[in-house]
Order: C-alpha cells, then structure tokens, then sequence
C-alpha cells in the first residue's frame, strides 16, 4: 500500500489541513518527512514532546513497559499510575489526581468536578460558569463551550448553560460578574490558542479572592503551561495564587496520550464510584513514561536551563525584528512564546508560517496575528543558532512577498 500526503485527503474526515507534507520520522528538533526532507521543529507537537521526538530514554521506558503491563482498565489499579500520582502530590503538595488521556478530558473532568461540588454542598442554582474571551480549553461539547472563541463552538448547539465569558484581565468585569451563583473561575495563566497572553498578578489574586469570598472554586488550565514549558513545573508556581483544581497534559508524557486533574482531599471527596470515568486514562504504560517525565523535568537545573534557552531564543528573535520590523512585541513565558505582528502585517500570521516552512522550519500559529514557537525544553543551542538562521531567511522573504 502506497501512502502520501494526497492519502490524508481520501480517508480522513477533514477536521484537520495539514500541511503538505507527509511526515515518517523524527528524531530531537528535526522531522523527517517521505521525500528525505529534513525540517527543523519548533512546535514540538504543540508543546508536547517536550524532550524532543522519540527521545532514547522514552524508548526504553516504552519497550520495557510494553513486556510487562500495557492497560487493565481501572477495575484494577497498578504500580505506575499510583507512581506517577505519587510523583505529582508530592511535586504539587495537591492531595489527589485522577488521570484521562488528553486536556480537554482534563477540562471536562475539572468542570465536572467543580458543578458537583457546588451541587453537593450548596444546591442546584450554584451552577454559574465564568470563562474568558479568546481562552481555548478544548474540543469536547462542555470543554469548548466554555473556551471563549466561538469560532469553534458555535454550529454545535444547544450548547450547555450557564457559561459567562469576560475580557481576560479585566477586573472591574470580573467583579461585577462573580456571585453566589457563581461554581467556578477557570483560566489559562498563559492564553496559549488566544495569543500567548500572560494573566497579571492583580487578576489572578482578584479571581483568588473572589473565588473564596463567593465559595467558589479557581480552575487552572494548565494544559499548554504546565510540566516545564514556562521555565516552572507549573506556571502558577510564577504567580502569588495556587488555584483549587488544576488541569495538566501534553508534555506530561512526551507524545503519549495523558492529562490529568490534581486537586484537594476536601474537593476530591464530591467524587465517587461511578461519578466520573476513563477506560484508558492512567494507563500503565503512559504513566510509566510520565513517572519519567516529572523526575527529569521538574528538576531545578533542567528549569534553569530552560530560561536560560527561552533567553537566548528570544534575543535571538528581538535581534531578527530589529532588522526587519515585524513584530510589535514578543511575549510569552519560558519556551511558550509569541510573536505578535504589527499592524502592517496584521492578519497574516498563516503567510508567515508557511514562508518558514518553505525554509524548511517549522512553527505555530496562534489566531491571525501571532506566531507560535514551542520547541522542546531540551532544544540545543546550536539549533536554537540554526533556527534563527532560517528565520532570518524566512523573514526576508516574508517581507518580500509583502512588497510586491
């Protein structure tokens, strides 16, 4: 059976448009796709291989725990789900997990968990959900009702109820939108999907407050900046608030199917037998890969060195745009970062993608204005060197195309 890039558009519902390109193999910050190209990875999966693809250590791991134990189901448990929850309670000082196979899993547990726990203790009407605009919390009915882009919910209603979604930083809003009604608060402390939009302190303690003033329960979405990516284990460690619940995947086992919610013993309690299930989530073998994780990239000097890689990218990036004035600003945290163009090229964040691709570099997007960049945590310096080359390169004929 032969299989090509054109295969995509013959079997596959088009949920996706990939680029066109038919990827094989992959090896650190380099992908290789079935023409013997070579392109070098900025988007690590979308911030998910976080150590590079197909790390040697990960395979190990993998062909180990592929002769012992793969999956039973949770009719029983096994000794690397309760390691890794193990791992993350005593990492986090969180009291207790439960483990899914994706964030949007992650989320829809989360909110489930915080609509039942206003339920049980304070009745029916404490149902009240407070969101914000541009935020993205996946792609599920309940999880993407409550992300605040309509561009992906709507067209799928009756969506579920009760859902408000505010300006991001705003607190005059949030203030005004809180009550006793209100079940819970839920937030990216970095908008990934929205722009890499970094929440401030003063908004973060507002929602704190207000959380507990209102008994009602601070959800962080921790999905995309959780497990290294913001130079913390987690990026409410950066902030002055620890939210109730928090939601984390993606790099949690460099490319295998995991998310997770880590929460309190009091918040945990509204959970029990049959409230709430996953056939395949904490898996023995996705956990034996994520024990693995948390060891390596909680450490303190693996984080240093990410800040000190997120420095030097970034310089790179600022030294780039004062040459060719693209960018109004750079922001971000750690190796989550956003290019966001000025107004000339407003709107053209796609074009720019592809004219890096066609350099044979490879980036994200994040809405019409922003560029995306989340490479491994462990990218090299050299390549880090050689992807500014390239984008030098892209850059130029970017602004070239813009001139004609």
């Amino acid at each position: 059976m032969k299989i090509t890039r054109k295969t995509f558009d013959e079997v596959m519902i088009p949920c996706y448009k990939p680029m066109d390109m038919l990827m094989v193999k992959a090896h650190g910050s380099y992908m290789y796709d079935d023409r013997g190209e070579r392109y070098l990875d900025l988007t690590a999966g979308i911030a998910v291989n976080c150590l590079g693809h197909t790390p040697n250590n990960v395979q190990k791991i993998i062909k180990k725990q592929c002769q012992e134990l793969i999956h039973i189901s949770n009719i029983f448990t096994n000794n690397k789900t309760l390691e890794l929850a193990s791992k993350l309670v005593a990492l986090t000082g969180y009291d207790k997990v439960f483990f899914v196979n994706s964030g949007a899993e992650a989320n829809e547990a989360a909110l489930k968990l915080a609509r039942h726990t206003a339920f049980l203790d304070y009745g029916a009407e404490k149902n009240e959900i407070i969101s914000f605009t541009n935020s993205f919390h996946g792609r599920t009915l309940f999880s993407v009702s409550v992300g605040g882009q309509d561009k992906y919910s709507d067209g799928f209603g009756p969506k579920p109820a009760s859902i408000t979604h505010l300006p991001f930083n705003d607190i005059e809003a949030l203030e005004k939108a809180v009550s006793d009604k209100t079940c819970c608060i839920m937030l990216e402390p970095v908008q990934g999907e929205g722009g890499i939009i970094t929440a401030t302190d003063e908004f973060l303690k507002k929602a704190r407050e207000l959380c507990d003033k209102h008994n009602a329960l601070l959800i962080f979405d921790e999905v995309q900046t959780g497990v290294g990516r913001t130079g913390t284990f987690y990026a409410y460690e950066q902030t002055p608030v620890k939210p109730d619940i928090l939601t984390t995947a993606k790099g949690l086992a460099s490319g295998l199917p995991i998310g997770a919610i880590l929460t309190s013993d009091k918040i945990a309690s509204h959970f029990g037998p049959g409230t709430h299930g996953s056939t395949f989530g904490g898996n023995a073998l996705a956990c034996a890969v994520g024990s693995y994780i948390v060891t390596k990239v909680s450490n303190p000097k693996f984080l240093k060195k990410v800040q000190e890689r997120s420095e030097l990218l970034r310089q790179g990036l600022a030294e780039l745009n004062d040459k060719y004035h693209l960018f109004e600003t750079i922001r971000g945290k750690g190796l989550l970062i956003g290019c966001v163009l000025n107004e000339k090229y407003h709107g053209q964040s796609g074009r720019l993608q592809k004219c890096c691709a066609d350099e044979k570099l490879l980036t994200l997007v994040a809405g019409a204005n922003v560029l995306r960049l989340t490479p491994a945590l462990n990218i090299r310096k050299s390549v880090i060197a050689k992807s500014l080359k390239l984008m030098d390169k892209a850059f130029a004929d970017f602004v070239k195309l813009n001139e004609q």
